[in-house]
């Protein structure tokens, strides 16, 4: 069979983990991996939280892959702007979508267009240095910020709120975002989640972690960790991550607050109903819900609490690709196993929806190779007409970041980062990010 050429949009975790799937094949495949940013690895690099290193180093794997022959990277080019969909299928055996879900999900209150009123998702890429984020302005002097959700992107946001200038300084935040932080007039952050805490969706380490902090206590209601008997028998039938995850609020509703600068509280069977506020926010208005078969019902109990900045951390949701399917409710391309149809496939969440850790692509992507992988060798890919994308993207001057553009970002930041002690300092803008890329 002759060699197969196949293109990967989206160099995120699914990206990475298709891209090593079809190298391993015995098919002789070349890959491209086509990526809208100059800088690949998606929310290894851009969403998990900056203190958490190990997290990251997931990285490792990627470039591995990268150096592997038949491997290549189109950073800088966008799928709708740079080259659109039906050229891709013209020029390649497959494509494969690994776009993520870009965007976040609503929470459809009033008030939650109010300036201080942002996405969770903004916050995290606006301190992880993501270039198109960074001419937001977060408003941090109020006492009080709301974090409203109950998984590990609220806890990553509370967290990052909650550390000290030591503990931003061991990490690669950006410096507007250490000093905006450390030089805050928060001194309460509440999560609320609108269900108990046996319903939560974060994990026990990330629960865990709170009770590390330098400069804050974590407060947890013990009257919110009294259980109603469903609530109980869910616990018992639980898994371990999830007993060990109240085992730590239970932990904390015993301690007796340290007296730090600031505190992370908990709050469950809570849900918003409203962002208060004439030009900005103000206040949040909650209701205390109650749980009837698992859901949260609210009773008619109501309160109003100041606050001066609210993130919503309520899910994400997929964004569709000019010319393929897409299927609003579930904001995922519509898909059997991750096969559109012959010739078009898609992996990570963009397939399944927003669900699973980072490890969970690996197998996802493994799934979708293997559909493409046997429509390859029953002969139903469509033929691929002549002419390649480098060849497009030189006559439209589009100034592609190959792999060793990236490389070479990569070095400009690590370096900048060492006189300091961290690990790195990011190029946070369009113009340096590509400027570093340039071949010297």
């Amino acid at each position: 069979m002759s060699s197969l050429r196949v293109a990967v949009v989206g160099s995120g975790p699914a990206g990475f983990y298709a891209a090593a799937a079809l190298l391993a094949s015995d098919l002789g495949l070349e890959v491209d991996l086509i990526e809208r940013l100059p800088t690949p690895w998606g929310l290894v690099r851009l969403g998990v939280a900056p203190d958490h290193p190990k997290i990251k180093a997931v990285s490792r794997a990627f470039e591995k892959t990268a150096q592997q022959p038949g491997f290549r990277y189109f950073g800088n080019v966008e799928v709708g702007r740079d080259v659109s969909h039906e050229e891709l299928i013209e020029r390649y055996d497959a494509v494969i979508y690994t776009v993520g879900a870009q965007t976040d999900r609503r929470m459809e209150i009033p008030g939650e267009d109010l300036p201080g009123s942002f996405a969770a998702t903004e916050l995290v890429a606006w301190y992880n240095g993501h270039p198109d984020f960074q001419q937001l302005s977060f408003d941090l002097s109020g006492e009080r910020a709301v974090v409203i959700g109950n998984g590990n992107v609220a806890l990553d946001v509370a967290r990052m709120l909650a550390l000290t200038r030591d503990e931003l300084e061991s990490t690669d935040t950006t410096d507007a975002a250490i000093d905006a932080i450390v030089g805050s007039g928060i001194r309460e952050i509440l999560v609320v989640g609108r269900r108990g805490p046996v319903q939560a969706a974060w994990t026990p380490v990330e629960v865990g972690e709170l009770g590390e902090l330098e400069g804050a206590d974590v407060i947890v209601d013990p009257a919110d960790l009294e259980l109603d008997p469903a609530s109980e028998a869910e616990l018992a039938a639980a898994a371990p991550t999830v007993r060990r995850s109240v085992e730590h609020l239970r932990d904390y509703a015993e301690r007796e607050p340290a007296g730090k600068p600031r505190s992370i509280r908990l709050r469950f069977l809570s849900s918003p109903v409203a962002l208060l506020g004439e030009d900005r926010v103000e206040g949040i208005e909650l209701v205390r819900n109650e749980l009837v078969d698992g859901r949260a019902v609210a009773t008619g109990e109501r309160e109003t609490l100041s606050c001066g900045v609210a993130f919503r951390s309520v899910g994400y949701r997929g964004v569709g690709v000019p010319g393929v399917p897409f299927d609003g409710s579930s904001a995922t391309i519509p898909n059997e196993g991750g096969r559109v149809e012959a010739g078009l496939y898609v992996a990570g969440w963009i397939k399944r929806g927003p669900s699973g850790v980072i490890g969970t692509n690996k197998k996802d992507a493994a799934e979708t190779v293997e559909l493409l992988l046997a429509d390859a060798r029953a002969g139903l890919l469509p033929p691929r007409a002549a002419g390649s994308l480098e060849e497009l993207l030189a006559e439209r001057g589009v100034e592609a970041v190959l792999y060793t553009g990236w490389e070479a970002i990569d070095r400009a930041e690590r370096a900048a980062g060492e006189p300091h002690g961290r690990p790195r300092l990011k190029l946070c803008s369009w113009e340096e990010l590509l400027a570093a890329a340039r071949p010297k």
